[in-house]
């Protein structure tokens, strides 16, 4: 395998450079889930105690379709919250997600990373400039550029955890 930065033909070169750190993210994050069963997708780790994959990769793309929208300068529909949301539930922690196929919730990712590039493939290097507003009461300011950096980071993030699932998993499985 080739690794490189380099974006789509259509993007400028900077937008290409965020948009293939997170088109790379996305393919790590399909290699390391390759082959879980269903058990392993909602295994919350030891004593039930942290989130489960299926949580942690239905959070990931939440975060990123409302970047998606964010980039776009639009508001996230109510249809598409009400479809991959909320971000948190009333505990404040990542919703319950269970019996979700990983096939499912990878599926559902792709789809939010074609919007990616649409979008991605619209921005001049320029835009990247634009400010915009998130967090959770969009208390918190970010440029686009930060925002394509921060989808590519917080997955990466987020694998580190699905990977400590899996040895948790495997040691309790003797595998």
């Amino acid at each position: 395998m080739f690794y490189d930065l380099r974006g789509e033909a259509k993007m400028s070169p900077i937008v290409g450079m965020l948009y293939s750190a997170v088109k790379e993210n996305s393919q790590r994050l399909h290699q390391i889930t390759e082959g879980m069963s269903q058990e392993e997708v909602d295994y919350k780790g030891l004593d039930n105690r942290f989130n489960s994959t299926a949580q942690l990769i239905k959070h990931i793309m939440y975060v990123d379709l409302n970047w998606v929208y964010r980039i776009k300068g639009q508001s996230l529909p109510p249809s598409l919250k009400e479809q991959f949301g909320p971000m948190i539930d009333a505990n404040n922690r990542l919703p319950m997600v269970e019996g979700k196929s990983l096939n499912t919730l990878m599926s559902d990712y792709k789809g939010v990373l074609a919007m990616l590039k649409e979008t991605c493939v619209q921005l001049k290097d320029a835009d990247l400039d634009k400010v915009v507003s998130f967090g959770h009461e969009n208390e918190k300011q970010a440029t686009v550029r930060w925002g394509l950096w921060h989808m590519a980071d917080h997955s990466r993030y987020h694998q580190a955890h699905i990977h400590l699932l899996r040895k948790w998993y495997n040691e309790k499985n003797n595998l």
